[in-house]
């Protein structure tokens, strides 16, 4: 793996945890909030988390490309996505993967000096 992969596993990690949250603490927060009160905030809030999704998926696609994930593995964090929350757990699996490629980079780098 290189800087770019690394890169590219960085841009998913920072969008997985904002997308996990949006479900449960947005739209569930709107849908209660319009219930209780003329405020209906569903649609916004609902809009940014399909902007956070689509978002997702780019970057899930982006990193499948660079660092040549096996499709079971892209397959499970797009079902992490699906998942409320389940993007806090791919989060520690991508920082994990993040940290290896970032020390392999390293390391090339290194030998090539």
């Amino acid at each position: 793996m290189d800087i770019k992969t690394a890169s590219a596993l960085h841009r998913l990690r920072l969008v997985s945890v904002p997308e996990a949250l949006s479900f449960p603490a947005l739209l569930i927060f709107g849908s209660l909030l319009s219930r209780i009160s003329d405020i209906n905030l569903v649609m916004p809030l609902g809009a940014l988390h399909g902007i956070l999704f689509l978002l997702y998926l780019v970057f899930l696609l982006d990193v499948w490309n660079r660092a040549k994930w096996p499709r079971k593995k892209v397959a499970l964090f797009f079902l992490l996505a699906l998942v409320p929350f389940g993007g806090l757990y791919g989060d520690r699996v991508l920082k994990r993967d993040e940290a290896r490629s970032l020390l392999a980079a390293r390391a090339r780098e290194a030998a090539k000096a």
